[in-house]
């Protein structure tokens, strides 16, 4: 479990650095692109109140943070595609209604299933993106390395979900271990990030 820490410490400390890059280069950033930077700033508020709460605090569960988590990071993604792709604004309707219905605890749905629907929309929109970006049209491919890892990092979530699912003999040991994985590429994500943000120019 020492490297599942590590590896959680790790992506906190780049998380830090990509959310205090984004808002020094802010200035940098067209408006679409600007939802990059709200996007980390959001998960860095996040992660800041789950590690307030945990060790300042000493809240043992943490289950109400994720609600929260889920809609916000799925709002924040879905609005970001939609301005970037052009798509048209009714869209907005649908993503915002289900944005509330993952905030919303109405006990028909658990935490986990509305977190693999949120990242299978997710998959879709940067998926679309990425398409876009590879043909060249006029989607802007100045951030094509983040939508390619955002689109692994929700992808190999929504797999590790169902596989641990499968797999309920694991020990928390191996279970760690096994997510370790998503926390490696969400690493290489925060990575990929900071490096888009500190190329980017006006």
């Amino acid at each position: 479990m020492s490297i599942f820490y590590v590896i959680a410490y790790l992506n906190n400390a780049l998380l830090a650095v990509c959310a205090l890059i984004g808002i020094i280069r802010f200035r940098n950033f067209r408006n679409t692109e600007k939802w990059y930077v709200y996007y980390i700033i959001f998960l860095f508020f996040i992660e800041a109140a789950s590690r307030i709460s945990m060790n300042v605090l000493n809240v043992k569960d943490l289950n109400f943070l994720f609600p929260y988590f889920v809609a916000g990071e799925f709002l924040l993604l879905v609005i970001l595609f939609i301005r970037k792709l052009a798509l048209p604004q009714y869209l907005y309707v649908p993503m915002i209604m289900l944005a509330a219905f993952f905030l919303l605890d109405t006990g028909m749905v658990a935490n986990e299933v509305k977190k693999v629907i949120s990242n299978i929309i997710i998959i879709c929109f940067a998926g679309y993106a990425l398409l876009m970006e590879i043909k060249n049209t006029k989607v802007d491919d100045r951030f094509i390395a983040v939508d390619s890892l955002i689109f692994l990092y929700y992808g190999l979530s929504v797999f590790l979900f169902f596989l641990l699912r499968q797999l309920v003999d694991l020990g928390q040991e191996e279970a760690g271990m096994i997510w370790s994985i998503n926390n490696v590429l969400c690493c290489f994500l925060y990575v990929s990030i900071i490096y888009t943000f500190l190329k980017l120019k006006k």
